[in-house]
């Protein structure tokens, strides 16, 4: 992924894409910057797994969603397609995401695993349901298909 990445990015410097070599060029510096944050915990040399970039790109995805809410509630529309076009492009490189219907699939499969469970659960069902889920949808979607199976 991160060779795909990096080649990417010499493509837009080739094609003069301003946007597009922007934002990989942050994407780049995003993964490189946890992977520094993983070598000075773990106290070695090591590389991000595919799950820890796909994370950090759902990652920079959020940010510009959230970027996006808070431009529209200020009247800077500007702004926010701006941030729309960057998600676009941070977006090719998800993996596909799966349906909400396979989400609450996969949190009733959680919850009958469990066994008997309240609102109180609801961050074990969250752990477990995100462990299942494996970077196919965000935290956000599992998090409303769990609190509308659990109500």
């Amino acid at each position: 992924m991160k060779d795909k990445i990096q080649n990417d990015i010499k493509e837009a410097m080739r094609s003069k894409d301003e946007l597009r070599l922007s934002v990989l060029r942050m994407l780049s510096s995003s993964i490189h910057n946890k992977e520094l944050e993983k070598r000075v915990k773990s106290g070695k040399a090591e590389e991000l797994s595919e799950e820890e970039v796909v994370a950090a790109i759902r990652s920079e995805v959020k940010k510009r969603r959230d970027a996006i809410i808070e431009f529209e509630k200020g009247g800077r529309q500007d702004l926010a397609e701006k941030e729309s076009a960057e998600a676009k492009i941070l977006e090719v490189y998800l993996p596909q995401e799966i349906s909400d219907e396979e989400i609450e699939k996969v949190v009733k499969e959680v919850i009958s695993v469990l066994g008997e469970v309240t609102i109180k659960d609801f961050g074990r069902v969250m752990q477990e349901a995100m462990k299942k889920v494996k970077g196919q949808a965000g935290g956000d979607r599992v998090s409303a298909a769990v609190k509308k199976i659990m109500q």
